[in-house]
């Protein structure tokens, strides 16, 4: 459940249960036709919407960052939650509003909603004019030209093959100096309560070739950092013999072999040493020390993980599906600890309140967290989704107010752990990679540690891509701030 919400300064339940969302940024190239897209939920949507940009764009769209100017409006959609699915339906009802001055507008659903509910969206809500799956992408320029005929254009087709490799994203809102690269599609792991597998299909890999010219192409473009993405990156594997050899190259060819996340990972690294690597999401049962000691050996991989735990009761870990309990996780954490040292950036996703728990079982996540320590971390409610296997075996029993006061126990434990990890850090001498402005003043610069962690520092002669040394001066739970070192 890897889902992008505010960072660490979550203070009450509403602020976590908010749907956060991402626009197109306005582009003029001189296309006749205008394309906003609005993307919820995960990164892998985010990065999706850049890739259905980039095609777009070779059927004659700039983007437009206002749905006033759109000849094609987009919504990329999260079903992970029913927040999220409600925020869009209440999005889809304004837009339609806007098509009734404007009856040439065309209206989209992507992603998860589009694939979980193709014929209510279609046929009895009549909301929309195409509806697109996760692996149709190719096909949005033909179901455009479908709709502009007068029919609903419709592909929710799940592919075992699809991997986007050959397309180069639009990069959507860029700052020029982040980008994120999509590794793999879809998840094999049936967590009960979770929709992806439905909605995304099984896994595939993209192989790492086209991985490792992305991430230098965007290297030698100004970028230095990429994300490396996937619902579960750490059961990448490319085997040749499972995609067509014939797309290599002759001297890739005559290397190829079966490609781990570990092997990715290093050949990333190796692309150049000043871009940074980072990579969401593992999962506890398959990430390895092998993976650990690959980012040890390289200072550009960011000293940071995200775990989700979703729970810290063996039994309600059992309940979800997440095939590992309570003592595999910590070892997890033990040797992440052992090899990558107490630095190392830990965060974490966590529900409250799932089918059947009781109070003592909610005081085990609690105590999880105490243990753990972790940086920052995404915390929901459980949320019953249909058709999951939760939803077809489980009683979604645990009152809505119970999950609520759960959750901002959940939160404020959180909150004091980011405060207690960001302390120490103060009077640390780090490099960080200037990322922006501060939205606090422009006399001031947002950056990254390798932790993930924000660090204000001063703007003087700055620039945005730089690499910089500071020294941590003060901290609150969400923010580290630091002078520069000369």
């Amino acid at each position: 459940m890897e889902n992008i919400i505010k960072d660490i300064d979550i203070i009450n339940v509403e602020e976590a249960e908010s749907c956060d969302f991402k626009v197109t940024a306005e582009e003029n190239t001189g296309k006749t036709k205008r394309l906003y897209i609005e993307s919820y939920g995960c990164q892998m949507n985010f990065s999706d919407s850049e890739i259905v940009a980039s095609i777009m764009k070779e059927t004659g769209f700039d983007t437009t960052s206002d749905f006033n100017n759109a000849d094609v409006i987009l919504l990329n959609t999260c079903s992970i939650r029913e927040k999220a699915e409600n925020t869009v339906r209440k999005r889809l009802s304004q837009f339609n509003q806007i098509k009734k001055a404007k009856p040439e507008l065309m209206i989209g659903v992507l992603g998860c909603m589009a694939e979980r509910l193709k014929e209510k969206l279609l046929e009895e809500e009549k909301l929309v004019d195409l509806v697109v799956g996760p692996d149709a992408y190719r096909d949005l320029p033909n179901l455009v030209g479908q709709a502009e005929d007068g029919h609903k254009g419709v592909n929710t087709f799940l592919s075992r093959e699809e991997t986007y490799a050959d397309i180069s994203p639009v990069r959507l809102n860029s700052n020029g100096v982040s980008a994120m690269i999509s590794i793999m599609r879809g998840c094999d792991n049936m967590c009960s309560f979770c929709v992806v597998p439905f909605t995304r299909g099984r896994e595939r890999s993209r192989d790492p070739y086209s991985i490792t010219k992305e991430a230098k192409e965007l290297f030698d473009h100004g970028y230095r950092e990429v994300t490396l993405l996937g619902q579960n990156v750490d059961s990448y594997k490319w085997s040749p013999e499972e995609n067509n050899k014939a797309r290599l190259n002759k001297k890739e060819a005559e290397i190829a072999e079966v490609v781990y996340f570990s092997d990715l990972l290093e050949m990333v690294a190796k692309v150049d040493p000043k871009l940074r690597i980072r990579f969401s999401t593992s999962h506890p049962k398959d990430i390895t020390d092998k993976v650990l000691e690959t980012m040890k050996e390289y200072d550009n991989i960011c000293k940071y993980i995200h775990l989700p735990v979703q729970s810290g009761n063996s039994r309600i870990l059992e309940m979800m599906n997440r095939t590992y309990d309570r003592e595999w996780y910590l070892n997890r954490i033990q040797k992440i600890r052992e090899i990558l040292g107490e630095d190392c950036g830990i965060s974490s996703d966590m529900i409250a309140g799932f089918c059947t728990e009781t109070e003592e079982e909610h005081q085990d996540t609690l105590s999880m967290m105490d243990i753990v320590q972790y940086d920052f971390s995404y915390m929901f409610y459980y949320s019953e989704r249909p058709g999951t296997l939760a939803e077809k075996k489980y009683k979604d029993d645990i009152p809505l107010a119970v999950k609520k006061r759960r959750l901002q126990e959940i939160i404020d434990k959180q909150g004091q752990l980011s405060l207690i990890r960001h302390k120490r850090e103060v009077g640390q001498i780090q490099e960080v990679l200037v990322e922006g402005l501060s939205k606090r003043s422009k006399d001031q610069l947002k950056a990254k540690n390798s932790a993930n962690k924000v660090v204000i520092i001063p703007k003087g002669n700055l620039n945005i891509g730089d690499y910089v040394t500071v020294k941590i001066t003060d901290c609150t739970s969400a923010t580290l701030f630091g002078e520069i070192v000369n």
